[in-house]
């Protein structure tokens, strides 16, 4: 019987604990208030993940740690990142544990082309390299044999348990299914990949069972890359609310608000995601490591139905 720490309780979390829980495992939830999934064999502890000593002492005995946290909204993040997976890692280094931390595509920047998961970092922006420089500094620690480590990148998320203030897709959507115009940042017509949050899950658990995944990076397996638009059409068509109205925010507008807002400053800096094909090409995790994504229509199937009950709530 293996014993899991998960490290944060977001959509991401809480689901991960959940498939944890009915797989039979012991789970222990750190989070900052103390919530989480209310399941058997999970435990949820309260406490701030940065305080390192406390956030050890909870790691003690596991098997495997799993960064899911947050530090907060984008302008938190630079500084909120370093000392949160600082003190994840020493927790995972003091226990023994394995240290599977859930990434995103940030740290590639701009590409041409999909995205493989040994593709170089070369991140554009602030938040890029705040996450390069975390993944390194957990790679340096493995490769110093202080600590075995590994990560999962996911694109941006979809699914039921997805806020809606979660992203772009959730934003618009919130919009849309309501039967309103959204106000998008940026082109709608780009194609892009989203990532199922149970599919994030599985890598994860895939990533810390697996010898063969530690020490590198791996893309989380997700369907064809869809554009914004023909997303939320679908969402449309099965929630029945039709096409979705989409009026497109001028750049101008969005550099003048970035000037006097930290949120839309930062958020300036990884729109090129949007403007331009932002593909993430994870078949070597599907051959490897046997995780495959959900099927589509079934993606979108849980997911209009729960964002347009949101929606209209």
């Amino acid at each position: 019987m293996t014993t899991h720490l998960v490290v944060g309780a977001g959509p991401v979390g809480a689901a991960l604990a959940h498939r944890l829980s009915q797989a039979g495992r012991t789970v222990r939830v750190v989070t900052r208030s103390g919530g989480g999934p209310d399941l058997p064999r999970v435990q949820r502890i309260a406490l701030d993940a940065t305080n390192a000593t406390a956030l050890a002492d909870a790691a003690r005995g596991v098997d495997v740690v799993y960064n899911c946290a947050n530090p907060g909204p984008y302008p938190a993040w630079e500084r909120g990142w370093p000392p949160l997976a600082a003190s994840v890692l020493r927790a995972a280094e003091s226990s023994g544990a394995v240290l599977v931390s859930l990434g995103n595509l940030y740290g590639y920047g701009p590409v041409d082309g999909p995205m493989t998961r040994n593709r170089p970092l070369a991140p554009s922006s602030t938040l890029g390299e705040v996450r390069a420089r975390v993944w390194q500094d957990a790679l340096a620690a493995h490769r110093a044999g202080r600590v075995r480590v590994t990560e999962a990148r996911a694109s941006d998320y979809i699914g039921p348990t997805v806020p809606a203030s979660h992203g772009l897709l959730p934003t618009y959507a919130a919009a849309t299914l309501a039967g309103k115009t959204a106000s998008v940042l940026a082109d709608p017509d780009q194609p892009h990949t989203w990532t199922a949050v149970d599919d994030v899950v599985s890598t994860l658990i895939a990533l810390g069972a697996d010898d063969r995944a530690w020490g590198s990076p791996w893309l989380v397996p997700s369907n064809a890359p869809a554009t914004v638009r023909e997303v939320l059409r679908e969402l449309g068509t099965r929630a029945g609310t039709g096409e979705p109205r989409l009026r497109r925010v001028p750049r101008i507008a969005l550099q003048a608000g970035g000037l006097a807002v930290p949120l839309v400053r930062e958020a300036l800096g990884v729109l090129y995601q949007f403007d331009r094909p932002f593909v993430a090409d994870a078949a070597e995790t599907s051959s490897v490591l046997g995780v495959r994504p959900t099927p589509w229509p079934a993606v979108l199937d849980a997911t209009a139905a729960s964002w347009r009950a949101r929606a209209v709530a």
